[in-house]
């Protein structure tokens, strides 16, 4: 065999032996598992306040509800029309009519069937109070367990304030609780009192006098 044939097949396996070691890297490159350092998903989480949502005061109803237009209750009234009628004397529906409930006893309303978890209610509670029922609208079924009344609420404070006001024009024989009253500013502490002009201070007054010099012994 010549020397030029045998270059020619050193040559072929040199460039086979390339284009296998080439191929082996590359397939390592493309295919090369990374393990990550924790395993399953990365998942962000917006955070909330750190001490939740402030927990809701109930309204000073003596001092809303004076400044309070009913006619805008009327309007917020009208998500409850399906169930209910607001005028004197009306039909009950499928929830009782509402004209006086302001005072008037729970689960007393007479031609409505109510559920037992109202009638329990009732023996308990002798009225509607103002606070009483702006937490039943805000959240029946949370209120009241096993209501029959399926209306998921009224959960702005202010719809329910205005609500109210329309329902103390109808025939409501609650009073008004009188406003209560606002908090006094605290009492400042006194200021100390600054010494007359021209008296000594306390301080130097209240030093004792300097002992007399020793006499001279006699000799």
């Amino acid at each position: 065999m010549s020397d030029l044939t045998f270059n020619k097949i050193a040559g072929g396996l040199l460039a086979t032996g390339l284009v296998i070691f080439g191929l082996r890297e590359l397939t390592t490159i493309v295919f090369e598992h990374h393990t990550p350092e924790k395993a399953g998903y990365a998942i962000a989480v917006a955070e909330g306040p750190a001490d939740g949502p402030a927990a809701e005061v109930a309204p000073d109803w003596g001092t809303v509800i004076p400044v309070t237009n009913a006619e805008v209750g009327k309007a917020v009234a009208a998500k409850c029309a399906s169930c209910h009628t607001f005028d004197a004397g009306g039909a009950n529906g499928t929830g009782p009519n509402l004209y006086g409930i302001l005072g008037h006893k729970p689960g007393a309303r007479p031609g409505f069937a109510y559920s037992p978890a109202m009638v329990e209610y009732a023996a308990s509670h002798p009225v509607w109070t103002w606070d009483e029922l702006d937490q039943f609208i805000k959240a029946p079924a949370k209120h009241l367990p096993g209501t029959k009344m399926t209306f998921v609420g009224l959960k702005k404070q202010e719809d329910r304030v205005s609500m109210m006001a329309y329902l103390n024009t109808l025939g409501a024989t609650l009073p008004l609780p009188a406003p209560k009253p606002a908090a006094a500013p605290a009492a400042e502490a006194p200021a100390a009192e600054a010494p007359a002009e021209g008296a000594a201070p306390v301080a130097a007054a209240a030093a004792p006098a300097a002992a007399p010099a020793p006499a001279a012994p006699a000799h």
